[in-house]
């Protein structure tokens, strides 16, 4: 189909989602501005998802992008659970008393984060009670663990993602004499993701990555340029690094099977994912929870298969890998993505769309057609594509949505092609998922005052 540029907005626009951090007295004392986010599906229903939430009894904001496996359902308990495993973690010890004392004497709890929604973004209320009272659990423990300390943010990440990955697998095990709770539970065990979760606080900036997700942060150069600075390292076949983790915690006997045609036992492209319980449990667990599941689940084929050279399991961890960054003046932005980006664009690219988006400033570069022989009929396309780009940047109120715009309808100057971009989007379903994977992204503005201010008082 030949699809309208009204057309093509409305359906890039459908997702997307701003917030502004609110000023104080007209001063703004977050290191935050604001964010911009936007999802693009490829799979029906999106196996993506996207969290983002202000902690309300600690400083400081969490984002994060999650990306689903063999379904959605992972991902969806992961975008709600996460964030309130990492709040909790970081909280002191009186203030986990006065929670646990609330709760004890049926008193309204202390509110523990603020949530920045989309309208679409979707909570499951039927697992509402065991999810908080799995997270209760958690708190009772760090309760009796008080150990008087403050908790660093990087354990606080590490414990939480940990945590949570382990209530996912116990839930299953467990089971649940409600049929429909039962077969969620299950479906997100068996299901699988990964998150890449930022945590903002002052200057003080942590990702915690686990899986093939990115963090990317925009810095500017003295000379106004725009340079891509990496927060995260994917957890794949390409990371040398994770090939050898992943080695030395099986027998040598396994080496050969464990990382086939770059996918863990063949089978699996990250080599960190939440869920996944079929790399991390035992064959005799395995076959024990889907015989005694829902019927449903015998059903389904993911769940049925045991996989090639299982010999040595866990095979998988959720375990994130934390990256601390002292936020300085010239960082203006953060992108946290979904592979889906970064399989169509290096981060070059988005760091100076990004920038050039955010700064407004479309300075008239003169045009590089990088060694391609250009005839003057298309040095007039460019030309007049480049007026249009410079009008595409005000039709984006949406930093997030400029940047998938770019993804999906980029040609091999670099510049949207509008007839590209119509034909992308108008793919069926079925379609779809054979040229682009889900996309998802969140960009966050940095204030760059704000960051001054506290490196003088530093």
């Amino acid at each position: 189909f030949y699809l309208t540029p009204s057309q093509v907005n409305s359906i890039l626009k459908a997702n997307e989602y701003s917030f502004k951090v609110p000023e104080f007295d007209g001063k703004n004392v977050s290191s935050v501005l604001g964010f911009d986010s936007n999802q693009l599906p490829a799979n029906a229903p999106t196996e993506d998802r996207r969290s983002a939430a202000t902690c309300l009894q600690t400083r400081g904001m969490l984002l994060g992008v999650f990306d689903g496996h063999a379904g959605c359902a992972c991902a969806q308990a992961v975008s709600e659970r996460l964030f309130y495993y990492i709040a909790v973690s970081l909280l002191p010890h009186e203030t986990l008393l006065e929670i646990e004392n609330a709760v004890e004497s049926g008193r309204a709890l202390l509110p523990i984060l603020q949530w920045h929604k989309h309208p679409n973004d979707y909570f499951s209320k039927e697992a509402s009670k065991l999810y908080f009272n799995s997270l209760r659990t958690y708190w009772q423990e760090l309760i009796d663990l008080n150990s008087g300390e403050t908790t660093d943010v990087r354990e606080a990440l590490i414990n939480a993602f940990k945590r949570l990955d382990n209530d996912i697998s116990l839930e299953a095990q467990v089971g649940d004499p409600n049929s429909f709770l039962n077969y969620l539970v299950l479906r997100v065990a068996f299901s699988g993701a990964t998150a890449c979760v930022a945590h903002v606080d002052g200057v003080d900036l942590h990702i915690a990555n686990t899986g093939d997700s990115r963090a990317m942060l925009g810095v500017q150069e003295e000379d106004g340029s725009w340079s891509a600075v990496n927060l995260s390292y994917d957890h794949n076949a390409q990371n040398e690094h994770e090939v050898e983790r992943v080695k030395m915690e099986h027998p040598k006997s396994e080496e050969k099977s464990l990382v086939k045609q770059d996918r863990l036992l063949g089978l699996l492209m990250p080599f960190r994912a939440f869920g996944d319980v079929k790399f991390k449990w035992s064959i005799e667990l395995q076959k024990r929870v889907v015989e005694s599941g829902p019927d449903q689940l015998n059903d389904n084929e993911y769940t049925k298969f045991i996989p090639p050279n299982y010999h040595t399991p866990p095979y998988l961890t959720a375990e994130p890998e934390v990256i601390h960054h002292k936020l300085r003046p010239q960082d203006k932005f953060l992108v946290l993505a979904t592979d889906g980006l970064w399989e169509t664009m290096h981060r070059q690219d988005v760091a100076r769309i990004v920038g050039e988006y955010l700064a407004g400033v479309h300075h008239q570069q003169p045009i590089a057609v990088g060694g391609y022989k250009v005839t003057l009929g298309q040095m007039h396309g460019l030309l007049t594509e480049r007026r249009a780009r410079i009008s595409s940047v005000f039709e984006d109120q949406n930093a997030a949505t400029h940047l998938i715009r770019h993804a999906v309808g980029n040609n091999e100057f670099g510049t949207v092609d509008h007839e590209r971009l119509s034909k992308m989007l108008s793919l069926p379903e079925e379609l779809a998922r054979m040229y682009r994977d889900d996309i998802t992204i969140i960009v966050v503005q940095f204030n760059s005052h704000v960051i001054g201010a506290y490196q003088n008082e530093e």
